[in-house]
């Protein structure tokens, strides 16, 4: 089992739940994060620490988020992976709760 980052978190991107991370599967786009599923431990550490209520268990995950899975999985084969909270988007407040945000996801 895994946890997957949703839609919420594109354009917002606060990296709260990076650092509760034991095992740092996290990994750090443009706009987004996503969590590396062969390297998650399913310890839920870092749901509650999302702001924006974007991460999910994979048995939770709403229908409507279920690109989301495939999304976390090849993404984070390719991008840096993050260790560190960083400041989140001086824009983050306006995106959070915008629906249909994977238009705007930048890989």
């Amino acid at each position: 089992m895994t946890f997957v980052v949703g839609d919420n978190c594109i354009k917002c991107k606060h990296t709260d739940c990076v650092e509760v991370c034991p095992v740092d599967c996290f990994y750090e786009g443009p706009n987004f994060l996503v969590i590396h599923p062969d390297e998650c431990i399913d310890c839920a550490l870092c749901e509650p620490e999302c702001p924006v209520d974007a991460i999910y268990s994979e048995d939770e995950l709403p229908e409507e988020q279920e690109v989301y899975l495939e999304l976390n999985a090849e993404l984070s084969e390719v991008w840096p992976n993050i260790t560190e909270k960083k400041d989140a988007p001086a824009d983050a407040e306006e995106w959070d709760g915008v629906e249909g945000k994977l238009q705007y996801l930048e890989r």
